[in-house]
């Protein structure tokens, strides 16, 4: 697993410096992941299209950027649309959003500061299982075995 190509590449989109650096740190320490920083909101969508990352975690308020407005224009591009989004976001309390998070459109949105081990789960529910390598998404048929 040690490989750079076996890691899920994640585009973490937020204008705290201080979070992103952080929180890159800490997934590309689970040796799972390589994670690539954008804390301008304005260069998501070059980003995304450059780095063709699994997952984009997505802050919802920047200063010169919509985080929901970006989201639309992944969702609206034919060879980006498949990449899933998970919002991190300041604007949504914990309580609103429980300890598990709250889904808007078919987005999760996670309140910050979000517990760790919970944002790594959430990651792993929504990289596509076809992107991870590890299982196959068909089960395999078995004949039904008789009674």
């Amino acid at each position: 697993m040690g490989k750079t190509m076996d890691k899920k590449k994640i585009l973490l989109v937020d204008d705290e410096v201080t979070f992103t650096r952080t929180l890159k740190l800490l997934l590309e320490r689970t040796g799972k992941y390589e994670v690539r920083v954008e804390n301008k909101g304005r260069h998501t969508v070059a980003a995304v299209k450059e780095f063709k990352p699994h997952l984009v975690l997505l802050d919802v308020v920047m200063p010169d950027a919509d985080g929901g407005a970006i989201a639309h224009r992944l969702k609206s591009d034919p060879l980006l649309k498949d990449i899933p989004v998970i919002f991190l976001t300041a604007t949504v309390s914990r309580r609103e959003a429980g300890s598990k998070g709250t889904e808007r459109g078919g987005l999760l949105f996670l309140a910050k500061p979000v517990e760790f081990n919970y944002l790594i789960e959430c990651i792993e529910g929504h990289i596509q299982p076809s992107q991870t390598g590890v299982q196959n998404t068909q089960p395999q048929q078995m004949p039904p075995s008789p009674l």
